[in-house]
């Protein structure tokens, strides 16, 4: 993301990565219904990351200027715990919809248009959107790795125990998320962090895609077909459009 800047790195940053392994153990771990849960929480959970992301803009300006290291660490407190609460909340509105026979289709699509519109309006004002300049070294790499695998490692053993739902959110931990706005103003400043911010909330768009793809292709044509189906029908229909938007936006 660094090296081709905000608008084009924060795009192509948030294309489904971590969802697909973690779909796949869920799938495993699942009946065929707990699976279709888990998929339709996706959404409601990458719409918190929205407002995860949102934080990222919105906070640090008004935080003490005491050192970066001391002001990143405050903002990852603050994020992370905005975080769990909404995550909270979202558990246990799902829970509560599922008990009222609700369909969960309805309640995947619902953030997904939400996401679509907030998307839509925080990059309407394209803002700077630098490139990096430094090289990202092996230890940030690393650590949106381990990062990744941790989150898609929880979601399997939640889904094991038979929680789809909250195997659904955790799906969608901003593990990757996190690491990269830490790592970008730690390496390449505040810049070039801030100016992904609007195309990474756009870009998520792709992983509520993902789910609702792979919520119908995976039990129909079996995990691994399923899944890169699913990939790529979310890149064609959220992560190009949101491309073209983008550029239109920026002229």
């Amino acid at each position: 993301m660094e090296r081709l800047g905000g608008r084009l790195g924060g795009l192509l940053g948030t294309v489904p990565s971590t969802i697909v392994p973690a779909s796949l153990g869920i799938y495993a771990q699942s009946t065929t219904g707990g699976f279709v849960e888990a998929m339709d929480l996706v959404p409601a959970g990458m719409f918190l990351n929205v407002f995860f992301l949102y934080a990222w803009r919105v906070f640090p300006p008004l935080l003490p200027q005491t050192g970066v290291v001391l002001t990143l660490g405050f903002m990852t407190l603050l994020s992370l715990s905005l975080w769990c609460v909404l995550a909270t909340l979202v558990v246990g509105a799902s829970a509560a919809w599922v008990s009222a026979g609700h369909s969960t289709l309805l309640w995947a699509l619902m953030p997904t248009v939400l996401m679509a519109l907030v998307g839509v309006l925080i990059t309407l004002k394209p803002g700077p959107a630098p490139k990096g300049a430094m090289p990202v070294s092996a230890l940030v790499l690393a650590c949106r790795g381990l990062f990744a695998a941790l989150a898609i490692g929880a979601c399997v053993w939640i889904a094991s125990l038979g929680n789809a739902l909250a195997a659904g959110v955790v799906a969608v931990f901003p593990a990757i998320f996190l690491t990269t706005m830490v790592s970008v103003w730690l390496s390449q400043g505040r810049a070039v962090q801030a100016g992904a911010v609007g195309p990474m909330m756009l870009g998520s768009l792709s992983v509520a895609g993902y789910a609702l793809w792979a919520r119908e292709l995976m039990p129909a044509y079996g995990a691994l077909v399923g899944a890169g189906l699913s990939w790529c029908g979310a890149i064609a229909t959220t992560t190009v459009p949101s491309w073209f938007w983008l550029n239109r936006q920026q002229r």
